[in-house]
């Protein structure tokens, strides 16, 4: 019975460690795919070498030519996450978003802007929330994000995604154009072109650059390009590297148009390597815990439950001591009394000799074989 019990208990532990297999597999690892709640900021930086911009101090307009650095700040608000209700609970996560444009030689403000959006957890595609902002005129503005916009979705596919461009308020189509290694990574490209587009900027503002930028004009636009460039992890869909090639003409309704903007945005080394650092750490985990963990459970608890079954086939010991008892007292041929054969003088056997044959036993217990009615009336 003891080794019955033993293999009762080989085979629930093999089952709990297939059911361990399953959870990491169906429950751990898709909790794993999503935005976390306790994500830690992060900070990219991007820069531009000789780029031509727009620099306003003190409400004097000037057009400069010098090194830029754009920094964005992503922080996870977990708060107004955890605020929220209806469809969006458990499913959301909200961010601020602030990003700075600085000259790097005189490390004077260029421009900013601040935002609060939410995200989809799985998706990271932006949706609608009743407190989502974007402020990049000192004016808090409400507006509608949708589209990727700081992050590709977990398992991003070899296919095309809506992007959002901040400027344009609006999304426009990413297009994936194949592989490539960085850092050892394998990483998926898209790109997005913009051509000359108009802003949709206030007539205020429009106003202020043509009054110092093209005097005599009395209407104007701003037309935007940008070729955007994302390298993107598949697995975790963060960003590892970034390029922007933006460009901004003031087109006044008399006169020449005026370069606003003219700069390629590039994440500098630095930020490549930290990015890619931290999507090689959550693929590892991932991988650990979908891929490897699961099936070291599942082979080990395979091994203990084929080790229960052979178990559960081995005989008891009293069934084997029983059978070996039987075999020890099976019966020997005693229907037959041991003789010598004295033709040959041999040893005993309880072969019994042919009837024709003519022997004596010198044992008394033995009675005489007698021969033929001849032999006995010779004697």
């Amino acid at each position: 019975m003891k080794h019955r019990a033993v293999g009762a208990v080989l085979f629930g532990g093999g089952v709990l460690l297939l059911a361990l297999a399953a959870g990491l597999v169906f429950v751990v690892k898709p909790a794993m795919t999503k935005l976390p709640y306790d994500l830690d900021p992060s900070t990219s930086v991007a820069e531009a070498k000789g780029a031509t911009f727009l620099q306003i101090t003190n409400g004097a307009v000037d057009i400069d030519q010098a090194d830029l650095k754009s920094t964005i700040l992503v922080t996870p608000e977990r708060d107004k996450t955890a605020a929220l209700s209806g469809d969006l609970a458990g499913d959301t996560v909200v961010w601020r978003v602030g990003q700075t444009v600085d000259r790097t030689d005189t490390k004077e403000l260029v421009s900013a802007y601040g935002a609060e959006l939410a995200l989809d957890r799985v998706s990271g595609a932006a949706v609608e929330w009743n407190d989502q902002f974007l402020d990049d005129s000192g004016a808090p503005e409400r507006v509608s994000f949708a589209g990727q916009i700081y992050k590709f979705p977990f398992n991003a596919a070899q296919s095309n995604y809506e992007v959002f461009d901040r400027d344009l308020r609006q999304t426009r189509m990413a297009e994936f154009k194949g592989t490539e290694e960085i850092e050892g990574l394998e990483t998926y490209r898209y790109e997005q072109v913009i051509s000359d587009e108009k802003l949709p900027l206030p007539a205020e503002r429009i106003a202020l650059l043509l009054g110092a930028l093209a005097p005599g004009a009395t209407a104007g636009d701003i037309v935007y390009s940008n070729t955007r460039t994302v390298w993107v992890d598949p697995v975790t869909g963060s960003y590892i590297k970034v390029r922007e090639q933006q460009k901004k003409v003031l087109t006044p309704n008399t006169g020449a148009p005026v370069t606003l903007l003219d700069a390629d945005f590039v994440y500098n080394d630095e930020t490549v390597t930290a990015s890619a650092d931290r999507a090689k750490s959550s693929r590892g985990q991932l991988a650990i815990l979908g891929v490897w963990a699961p099936l070291a459970l599942v082979v080990l608890g395979l091994a203990l439950i084929v080790a229960a079954l052979l178990l559960s086939r081995r005989p008891a010991p009293a069934a084997v001591a029983t059978r070996r008892h039987r075999a020890d007292s099976a019966p020997t041929r005693v229907d037959q009394p041991a003789v010598r054969d004295d033709r040959a003088g041999g040893p005993l056997t309880d072969e019994i000799p042919p009837a024709s044959t003519n022997w004596r036993s010198e044992d008394p217990t033995v009675p005489i074989q007698r021969g033929t009615q001849g032999d006995a009336e010779k004697h």
